[in-house]
């Protein structure tokens, strides 16, 4: 969803996962001429290079970052890490005044919820890491921000059917009437990535319906 956003907006994606067959057919099925697919696995700083290197050799340079991989703590930190590292000397190099976007989530600002206590660590350690980012590169005119979401269906609870998912997730939610999607956390995270969001850095935008500033 994030990528067909994207290039819907007329940006050239450059994919990075380490499933390849699935990068491939999304690849594929937006367009060729749009987006490119390139394995990399976040968690070995030295795939991560090649990606970013392939990037600029293709397009140039890189406007837009989007760190979207996680959900262990390792790869939650130190793959996001990794990827603002590369991809903002690559910036830098380029002067180019760019956007970098971190998917956090509503456990980096609240504690206590269901998830285990290194995924909350880790998504607090990362708006630490985009806040640290964000004043380091500003001199750069780079922004780096990142976006919160609620629970919603991703890959790595797949084994559970979206309907029983988002049952869950309306039950706990506190605005009712409407379901997370995808589209809802891709959206906030082009705001963040385009010109409409110029002067936002060091931000973590929260897109979750109000739940972190209630008592559960």
């Amino acid at each position: 969803m994030n990528t067909c956003i994207g290039a819907q907006h007329g940006a050239r994606v450059v994919i990075t996962d380490v499933k390849d067959e699935l990068g491939r057919n999304v690849t594929v099925s937006i367009g060729e001429d749009k987006v490119s697919y390139f394995h990399c696995d976040v968690r070995k700083e030295t795939e991560v290079e090649s990606p970013v290197k392939f990037t600029v050799e293709k397009h140039g340079r890189i406007d837009v970052l989007f760190s979207n991989a996680g959900s262990w703590p390792l790869i939650n930190v130190r793959g996001a890490a990794a990827f603002i590292k590369h991809v903002a000397r690559a910036m830098v190099e380029k002067k180019t005044r760019g956007s970098i976007v971190c998917t956090t989530s509503v456990a980096s600002v609240i504690a206590g919820t269901v998830v285990p206590h290194g995924y909350t660590a880790s998504k607090h350690a990362l708006v630490g890491l985009i806040r640290s980012a964000a004043g380091d590169l500003g001199k750069h005119g780079i922004r780096v921000n990142g976006v919160a979401p609620f629970g919603w269906r991703r890959r790595w609870c797949a084994r559970m059917e979206a309907s029983e998912l988002e049952e869950i997730f309306s039950e706990a939610a506190n605005l009712k009437g409407i379901v997370l999607k995808a589209r809802h956390v891709a959206e906030a995270a082009l705001f963040l990535a385009s010109d409409d969001s110029a002067y936002v850095s060091g931000h973590n935008l929260l897109v979750d319906g109000g739940f972190s500033v209630i008592k559960n």
